[in-house]
């Protein structure tokens, strides 16, 4: 018996080596030479990305088997819309032509195009229909279409990546996009997946917290978040993740990819607000990871500390992530609303 379970184990590992190093959706490794470079970023300890606070915890075994059986074979109540989400169409000529004012075209879940200055951004572009290395391993998108084809979309000045996970860096988006986007701004490490995928070191630029660049007549400027890394079992936290500022002459706008909430946010509203429109996460909560996603009433309370006019709550809408979904009480330790 006890061969038969060791047999088994060794053929698991056999075939996850063999899955995660042929299967490309997995994306790169940080390598050592790279690593060093990292040791001059605050976040950088002990050879990997950590958040400001100490979280969130590592699991112990027995706390990974619990969520892993909660994800594969425990169904949440009304985790999926009934019927599929509708959606409107965008013209993809009027998308190539449009020379108007600042506007935002969600694709659900964190993805947008930006569209500023005359130029698109596009922000998280998970386009792809499961947020998963393969589509075995995940629950497919709500809805069956997009507004517009991928394929449709016009060039594309610049990406940002907030992180490297499934759900906000999609292999399948990124190589049918890679070939019309001019520049990728990602946090440090993010660069190794794109390198795998194809794409060359000299469009792509990676940035830690606090640091800004220009394109063009925009400012970009990598933020902070509470959050983690990884894309498969042993590069946990090998990339950082982060949240952005988009500064125009005229308009101020702020994507805060995925985060827990934390005095961050006042950090980054002291330092760059007000802003004018704010897209911060506000999906796939639950007690179990109070550190890493917001709940609706932090979300809340970011928005405050950011001193933005208007927020959407982002992180929701095409994906079903959390398992008990909007069923979950804030305990004590959870922010109080500040004005």
């Amino acid at each position: 018996m006890l061969l038969t379970v060791t047999a088994l184990i060794g053929l698991l590992i056999i075939a996850y080596l063999i899955f995660v190093n042929f299967y490309p959706s997995f994306g790169g490794d940080v390598p050592k030479e790279r690593k060093i470079l990292y040791q001059s970023s605050k976040q950088f300890k002990d050879g990997i990305f950590k958040n400001i606070k100490d979280v969130p915890k590592d699991l112990s075994l027995s706390e990974t088997l619990k969520i892993s059986k909660k994800f594969f074979f425990e169904k949440v109540e009304n985790g999926r819309p009934k019927n599929e989400i509708a959606i409107e169409e965008i013209d993809s000529l009027e998308l190539a032509n449009y020379d108007g004012p600042t506007r935002l075209i969600w694709f659900g879940h964190s993805a947008f195009l930006l569209q500023m200055n005359n130029k698109n951004i596009l922000l998280d572009p998970m386009l792809g229909k499961v947020p998963a290395p393969h589509p075995l391993l995940g629950g497919s998108r709500f809805n069956d279409s997009l507004p517009i084809e991928i394929e449709k979309l016009p060039p594309i000045d610049v990406v940002l990546i907030s992180h490297d996970h499934y759900d906000h860096l999609d292999y399948d988006s990124i190589m049918l996009l890679k070939d019309k986007i001019e520049q990728f701004y990602v946090p440090l490490g993010v660069g190794v997946h794109l390198e795998a995928w194809g794409i060359s070191k000299d469009v792509i630029k990676e940035l830690d917290w606090w640091q800004e660049v220009y394109y063009k007549n925009l400012q970009l400027v990598c933020t902070p978040a509470q959050h983690f890394s990884g894309r498969k079992l042993n590069n946990g936290q090998s990339t950082l993740w982060s949240s952005w500022v988009i500064k125009s002459q005229a308009e101020s706008i702020f994507f805060s990819g995925d985060s827990g909430y934390s005095g961050h946010f006042k950090e980054i509203g002291d330092a760059y607000g007000p802003f004018d429109f704010a897209m911060l996460e506000c999906g796939q909560y639950n007690k179990m990871w109070p550190d890493i996603h917001m709940f609706p009433e932090e979300t809340v309370q970011a928005s405050i500390d950011l001193k933005s006019k208007v927020f959407m709550p982002i992180h929701w809408g095409s994906f079903k992530l959390a398992y008990i979904l909007g069923q979950t009480q804030l305990s004590a330790q959870h922010v109080k609303l500040k004005p």
